[in-house]
């Protein structure tokens, strides 16, 4: 039985997550490396925990966040259907059973674009990936770089960010520096990705909930 540990130590499956970060670098997007792969995968654990999932299912959204991203050493545009194609390949070298294998690549390739939650897997990677915002993505402050680059704007204002469920309730709450950009920014950039993340959390049986500076805005 194929483990997170396997995955996460898996020399293969490291350098195809370290490609994607370095190719995402030279275009100048955020950090998603191992640092977003662990978070990803930790935060889908922790949802699928919450509402009474599990083990094994739980280490499957473990994998699939840690690789989520693999797809980017391919190209940015389709990276989660790529990072699906990946996936799969490396996780049946590696011995996978095909009814793991098949929820694992599933969730990797909705993650993104036109994808939507089809497993409670698959949504709780949608939440954990969209929910990963917080200044240490950004790679190079500068101020002139964030003037004229609104991605990294928003994320280098996020000071803090969590995630929460409570009762039927999943709730994002960022604090954000409104000296570096304005809230209406962050909606600017990330409104389908919290709509993304508000089918995925319906999908769960959970409603969910944003809140910024104390704000409830969803």
């Amino acid at each position: 039985m194929i483990t997170y540990e396997d995955v996460r130590s898996n020399e293969e499956i490291r350098t195809y997550i370290t490609a994607g970060n370095n190719a995402l670098g030279i275009i100048g997007l955020t950090e998603h490396g191992f640092v977003h792969a662990g978070r990803t995968a930790n935060t889908a654990a922790k949802i699928l925990k919450s509402i009474g999932c599990g083990e094994r299912e739980i280490e499957l959204a473990r994998i699939a966040g840690f690789m989520h991203d693999c797809g980017n050493m391919i190209n940015r545009h389709y990276h989660a259907m790529h990072g699906a194609l990946v996936a799969f390949s490396s996780l049946q070298k590696l011995g996978m059973e095909p009814q793991e294998l098949s929820q694992v690549v599933s969730a990797i390739g909705n993650h993104e674009g036109t994808g939507q939650a089809v497993s409670r897997v698959s949504a709780a990677i949608i939440i954990a990936d969209k929910s990963d915002v917080r200044r240490s993505r950004v790679r190079d402050y500068n101020e002139q770089h964030l003037e004229h680059d609104i991605h990294d704007r928003v994320n280098y204002a996020v000071r803090r960010s969590n995630i929460e469920i409570e009762g039927d309730q999943i709730m994002l709450t960022l604090d954000i520096d409104t000296s570096v950009c304005p809230v209406m920014d962050y909606f600017e950039i990330f409104l389908t990705r919290m709509l993304m993340c508000r089918r995925a959390a319906d999908y769960l049986g959970l409603h969910f909930a944003l809140s910024i500076n104390k704000t409830r805005l969803l």
